[in-house]
């Protein structure tokens, strides 16, 4: 006996309604959510407008070129040699202008490059890495070579696992949605106990412009827009790199403040940077003139208010949050912690026992 159908009882529009198939959003099995932050298209217009002006670019390279002397300087106390270096995100190739043109500590020393016998700059803007290809550190090297990375949302790094003894990445990965999992494929490239050195804006940079921008909008617009991109915070720094599988981890901190005459060279020099807001909750039409002529003038009073006034010159700090991490893959013969419960002498002891003395 067949069971009984409600289709005869059903009102015809509620026949009508069921034809409409709901939809649901499923999570991709295995696949873990990304946020999507930053808009990489944009930022890659970015930076290929700021290279297209190549005399523009070299001028504002001075923070470039600072930090990348920063971070050799950690890679250089490492005492090793280094076959095949990957310099990833490498801008205009400063870590390689860096590394021929410093001079070494002593003159008895040999040069810095000779450190390494071959070097590959990779970065996501074909024409910002290949800007300064004509200049005259490059066959300094040993072996340099260059390579234009895609999407780097989705497209995989085109490197063979253990390729490489170090991986070098100054000021680039802060622009990165999907920084866990490429960190993760950065320790499959590296040979095993090989360290990885990056520096990128964090936390704090430019505190001085955001809050001068929210003020300044608040005041003649009502509301505050995101006119400067967010940052990873030093606190996520330690648990990206292990949770990638990184050891002997080493984060810091430095802040680096640069004076500008005004608010408008700051940000004139951001934009000649590829450094311009690229965050996808944005005002599409925020540069220098989308702001507006009143939303700007209020900015440059606020700012030099409460940050100005303390420049040699007159002028305005801008204070760069750098955050530097090191990790290394595992390998043997590295040092390893002792197993949890293994020590003879309590800390609790210890502290008392010094507070006694």
């Amino acid at each position: 006996m067949k069971p009984a159908s409600l289709r005869p009882f059903l009102p015809r529009p509620a026949l009508r309604r069921r034809k409409q198939p709901r939809a649901y959003a499923i999570q991709a099995p295995g696949a873990a959510p990304t946020l999507q932050v930053f808009d990489s298209r944009v930022k890659q217009i970015h930076k290929e407008r700021a290279a297209a002006n190549a005399d523009s670019s070299r001028r504002v390279d001075y923070l470039r070129d600072e930090i990348a002397s920063r971070l050799c300087e950690r890679l250089l106390d490492i005492n090793r040699h280094f076959p095949s270096v990957l310099d990833l995100g490498a801008n205009a190739c400063n870590i390689a202008r860096i590394l021929t043109t410093t001079p070494p500590p002593t003159p008895t020393d040999p040069p810095l490059h000779t450190r390494l016998t071959s070097l590959t700059s990779a970065d996501w803007s074909p024409t910002l890495l290949n800007r300064d290809a004509h200049l005259p550190f490059n066959s300094a090297l040993p072996s340099h070579t260059r390579t234009v990375l895609t999407d780097p949302d989705t497209a995989p790094l085109p490197f063979a696992p253990h390729s490489f003894s170090a991986v070098l990445s100054s000021l680039s990965l802060h622009w990165i949605n999907n920084l866990p999992s490429l960190l993760a494929q950065i320790a499959t490239i590296l040979k095993p106990d090989s360290p990885f050195l990056a520096a990128i804006f964090g936390g704090d940079s430019l505190f001085e412009l955001r809050t001068s921008l929210q003020l300044a909008d608040l005041d003649r617009r009502g509301g505050v827009a995101t006119h400067v991109s967010p940052l990873a915070d030093v606190r996520d720094v330690g648990g990206l790199l292990q949770k990638a599988g990184f050891k002997l981890l080493t984060v810091d901190v430095d802040d680096v403040v640069v004076e500008y005459p005004d608010t408008f060279a700051l940000m004139q020099d951001l934009q000649a940077m590829g450094e311009s807001n690229a965050a996808l909750v944005r005002e599409t039409n925020a540069g220098l003139r989308g702001l507006g002529r009143d939303v700007l003038l209020a900015n440059e009073a606020i700012y030099r208010e409460l940050h100005g006034g303390g420049g040699e010159r007159g002028g305005i700090p801008a204070t760069w949050r750098v955050i530097y991490m090191i990790g290394w893959t595992p390998g043997e013969g590295q040092p390893e912690p002792l197993a949890r419960g293994s020590g003879d002498l309590n800390i609790k002891d210890l502290l008392e026992g010094g507070a006694k003395k």
